[in-house]
C-alpha cells in the first residue's frame, strides 16, 4: 500500500501495518513464510474457537441448570487464540499507536482487546458489575466474539495473501524463464557447465539444440532458428548468423551456437523487464491520493462513532443497556476495518501491470496507466516506430565529377562511427561491396540532420537538408533526383566534401506491417495521430500516406519534437509521444505518457512512461485498453469500499434496532470485515484478462475508448 516505505530486513510497514514484501517476490511459493505463518495459527486455534463458540451459544441447552466455572473454561479456550494466534494483530495495534498511524489494525487490534479484556474482567470480578449485566447466572461474557474475530481475521489474510500472490503470476513468470546454467568456452578450448551467475561479459558461450540462451550477447559462429516468442509474440522463430544479437532466455530451437555475452545479471533485458514491472507495481496510483487523505482520517472517526454508540446505546438504550453499547461499539470497530479501501487500487495496479507484461508492455509507472486511457494525441517517430528500424541501402547518385563508389565509400569510412540505422545501412552494403574504408576524425553527430568528421584529410557532412543549408553546401542541382527518391519512401542522405556537394544516398526502410493495423485501430478510436520524423518531408508524407496519418512533421530536431508536444499541450491535448532513438528522449519524457519501442535505445526507454517490448505499436492499442480496465477497477473497488463502510457502520451502530430490533455481532461483522478485503482482491484479479477486448485486425471495439 506504501511503496515508499522500504528497508533491508523483512517486517511490518510502519504506516499501514501490513508485512512488507520483497523487491521482487519468490519463485517458490514455499518461501511466502507470512502465508505459511498465519496457516499454522490459523488450523491450530480454529478447534479452540469453535468449541468457544458452540459453549457461548448452545450452553444454556447443553447444560440447563449451567456449567460450573463456563466462564474459566472459555477463559482457558481463548486466551491461546487471542494471545498466540493474534498475537500479530497486536503488536501491528500498538505499533500503529506508536508511530502515531492509525490504520486497520488499530481497529481489529482495539475490538479485540476490548471483548477478551471486558470478558477476563468479568470472569476474575464479577462482583464490580451491576445485576442487569447477569446471564444465565454469570456475567455475560464475550470471550467466543474475541476468538472469533481472530480466527476469521486471519482467514480473512490467508485468502488475500494467496490472492495477492497471483498478482505476481507475472514477475514469477518472467523469473522463471532464465536457464540456471550456461556452457562456458574456456581458452584451451574445454567446455564446463557453470551457474548463470557466474557468467561474466567477454564469456564464450556454446547454446546447444533445445537450450536456452543464457545472456545477452551477439552470435560468434554458428546458424540456427531462435524462438523468441517470450520476447516478440511471434510465434516462428528467427534465423541467427555471426554477428546477429540473442537475447537472454529465448529458445535455440536448431543448430548449434557460439556466443560472446555482452548483458549479464541485472544488465539484461529480461532483467530490465523484471525490474520494470516491479517498479511500476511498486508505484502508487494519483487516484490513491484519495483513498489515502480519507484512510487518514476514517480510523481516528470511526474510534469516535464506537465511543458514541456505547455512551448512546449505555445512556438511553434497552437494559441491560451498557452491554448492548459494548457489543455495538465492538462491532462498529470491526467492521468500519478500512483493509479493503487500502487494497482497492494497489492490487488493481499489481494485477494491471502483470498482465501488460505478458503482453509485452511495461508500464513504468501507476500514473503511466491511468494517463494512457486519456491520450488523445499521439506523436509517432518514423524510423523504428512506423517503420523496420533496419532499413536496407537503395541507391547511390553521385554529383557531376565524382564516382559513385568514392561517393558510397566517403559516406561508409564517416559513417563507420554513427549509431544510427541508416549509417549501418550504408556501412554494411560498402562492405558488402569490398569497398576499403578509411578511418574517421573529428567525428561529430548533430542529433536529427546528420554527422560531420574528417576522413583522409577532407571535411565531410553527410545529412539532410537542414545540415546542408547549416554548413552552407549548395545541394539544388540533386534535388530532383532526391524528391524522386523520397517519393517513393527511401531517407536521403547528401553528402558534402570541403562544404561542396559530392552526392546523395538512399535507404529504404520498409514499414511494419503491424503499423497498418495499428494505425487503423488508434485513428478509429479519434486518436489524433501526428508523425514527427528527422526524414524530409517528402519521404514522411509517402509513409503517413500509406499508413492514413494526415498530420506530418519531417526534417524536425529533438528540440522541434519536443516543442510540438509542448504546443500541443497548451491547445489543451493529453499527449503520447511514441519514439526509439536518443533524439527522441526529449520529447518521451515531456510527454504527457512517453511509449518507447522496446527496440530503441537505453536513453529512449528510460525516458519514456511505457516500453513496448516487441516493438510494435499495436501495444499502444492493447494499453490503452488495459489503462481504461484498469481505472474501471480501481473506481470499483474505491466506490465497494466506500459504500461498504458507509453502510455498515450505521448497521453496527445498531441504528435499525429501534425499526426491526436488528442488531450486528461482532462475529458477523469479522466476517463481513475479511470478505470485503477479499472481494476487492477477487475483482483486481479480472484484470489477468485485461487487454483482450482490442480486435487489431478488425473494427475498434467500443469498450476501448476512454471514458
Amino acid at each position: 500500500m506504501h511503496p515508499e516505505v522500504r528497508q533491508s530486513a523483512p517486517g511490518n510497514c510502519p504506516k499501514c501495518g501490513m508485512t512488507l514484501e520483497p523487491v521482487l517476490p519468490l519463485l517458490d511459493e514455499e518461501g511466502d513464510s507470512e502465508l505459511k505463518y498465519f496457516v499454522r495459527r490459523f488450523w491450530w486455534t480454529l478447534p479452540l474457537t469453535v468449541v468457544v463458540t458452540v459453549l457461548a451459544m448452545l450452553g444454556p441447552r447443553l447444560f440447563p441448570h449451567g456449567l460450573a466455572g463456563q466462564s474459566w473454561i472459555e477463559l482457558a479456550l481463548v486466551t491461546p487464540v487471542v494471545l498466540w494466534a493474534g498475537w500479530p494483530f497486536l503488536v501491528r495495534c500498538v505499533a500503529s499507536v506508536r508511530n502515531l498511524a492509525p490504520n486497520m489494525w488499530t481497529l481489529i487490534g482495539v475490538g479485540v482487546l476490548a471483548a477478551f479484556g471486558y470478558s477476563v474482567l468479568a470472569t476474575w470480578m464479577p462482583g464490580i458489575f451491576p445485576p442487569s449485566f447477569m446471564e444465565h447466572g454469570r456475567i455475560g461474557v464475550y470471550f467466543e466474539a474475541a476468538s472469533v474475530i481472530v480466527s476469521l481475521t486471519l482467514l480473512g489474510q490467508i485468502l488475500e495473501l494467496k490472492a495477492r500472490s497471483q498478482t505476481s503470476a507475472a514477475i514469477k513468470s518472467l523469473l522463471g524463464l532464465a536457464p540456471k546454467m550456461a556452457r562456458r568456452i574456456r581458452d584451451d578450448g574445454a567446455e564446463d557447465d557453470i551457474p548463470l551467475a557466474h557468467v561474466h561479459v567477454g564469456d564464450l558461450l556454446r547454446i546447444r539444440p533445445g537450450e536456452k540462451v543464457p545472456v545477452d550477447g551477439a552470435v560468434v559462429s554458428g546458424d540456427s532458428a531462435i524462438d523468441e516468442s517470450m520476447l516478440t509474440g511471434e510465434p516462428l522463430p528467427v534465423t541467427k548468423h555471426p554477428g546477429d544479437k540473442v537475447v537472454g532466455a529465448t529458445l535455440n530451437t536448431s543448430g548449434s551456437l557460439v556466443m560472446r555475452a555482452e548483458r549479464v545479471g541485472g544488465e539484461t533485458m529480461l532483467a530490465q523487464i523484471v525490474h520494470m514491472v516491479a517498479q511500476a507495481q511498486r508505484s502508487r496510483a494519483p487516484m490513491q491520493r484519495l483513498a489515502d487523505v480519507v484512510a487518514g482520517y476514517f480510523v481516528v472517526a470511526v474510534v469516535v462513532i464506537a465511543f458514541v454508540t456505547l455512551a448512546v446505546w449505555g445512556l438511553f438504550g434497552p437494559q441491560p443497556s451498557w452491554v448492548f453499547g459494548f457489543v455495538n461499539a465492538v462491532a462498529v470497530l470491526i467492521i468500519a476495518c478500512p483493509c479493503a479501501l487500502g487494497l482497492a487500487t494497489p492490487m488493481s495496479i499489481m494485477a494491471a501491470t502483470g498482465r501488460a507484461a505478458t503482453l509485452g508492455i511495461l508500464f513504468r509507472d501507476a500514473a503511466a496507466i491511468e494517463g494512457m486511457r486519456q491520450v488523445d494525441t499521439l506523436i509517432v517517430d518514423k524510423t523504428g516506430t512506423l517503420t523496420e528500424g533496419k532499413p536496407v541501402f537503395d541507391t547511390v547518385v553521385a554529383a557531376p565529377g565524382w564516382q559513385d563508389s568514392e561517393v558510397l565509400r566517403l559516406a561508409a569510412s564517416l559513417d563507420q562511427g554513427s549509431e544510427h540505422p541508416l549509417a549501418h545501412a550504408i556501412v554494411a552494403y560498402a562492405r558488402a561491396q569490398g569497398l576499403a574504408l578509411a578511418a574517421a576524425s573529428q567525428f561529430e553527430s548533430a542529433s536529427g540532420i546528420g554527422v560531420r568528421g574528417e576522413v583522409e584529410g577532407k571535411y565531410l557532412s553527410l545529412g539532410n537538408s537542414a545540415m546542408m543549408d547549416a554548413d552552407g553546401v549548395p545541394w539544388e542541382e540533386l534535388g530532383e533526383a532526391s524528391e524522386l527518391l523520397r517519393g517513393r519512401g527511401a531517407s536521403v542522405m547528401l553528402l558534402a566534401v570541403d562544404k561542396q556537394l559530392a552526392g546523395i544516398l538512399a535507404v529504404a526502410d520498409p514499414i511494419k506491417e503491424s503499423s497498418y493495423e495499428a494505425l487503423r485501430v488508434l485513428l478509429g478510436l479519434g486518436v489524433r495521430v501526428i508523425m514527427a520524423t528527422g526524414d524530409g518531408p517528402t519521404t514522411a508524407r509517402w509513409v503517413a500516406q500509406q499508413l492514413g496519418i494526415g498530420e506530418v512533421h519531417g526534417e524536425v530536431k529533438p528540440q522541434d519534437k519536443l516543442q510540438l508536444v509542448e504546443q500541443l499541450q497548451r491547445e489543451g491535448c493529453v499527449v503520447a509521444m511514441a519514439g526509439d532513438g536518443i533524439n527522441d528522449a526529449p520529447a518521451l519524457a515531456k510527454a504527457d505518457v512517453g511509449i518507447a519501442m522496446g527496440t530503441g535505445t537505453d536513453v529512449a526507454i528510460n525516458s519514456a512512461h511505457i516500453a513496448l517490448v516487441k516493438g510494435d505499436l499495436r501495444g499502444i492499442a492493447r494499453a490503452r485498453a488495459i489503462s481504461s480496465d484498469a481505472v474501471r477497477n480501481m473506481r470499483q473497488n474505491l466506490t465497494f469500499a466506500f459504500v461498504y463502510n458507509a453502510l455498515g457502520i450505521p448497521l453496527a451502530a445498531g441504528l435499525l434496532y429501534p425499526v426491526n430490533g436488528m442488531l450486528l455481532s461482532p462475529m458477523v461483522a469479522a466476517l463481513a470485515m475479511s470478505l470485503s478485503s477479499v472481494s476487492v482482491i477477487t475483482n483486481a484479479l479480472r484484470l489477468r484478462h485485461a487487454g483482450k477486448p482490442v480486435d487489431l485486425k478488425g473494427a475498434p471495439n467500443r469498450d476501448m475508448i476512454a471514458p
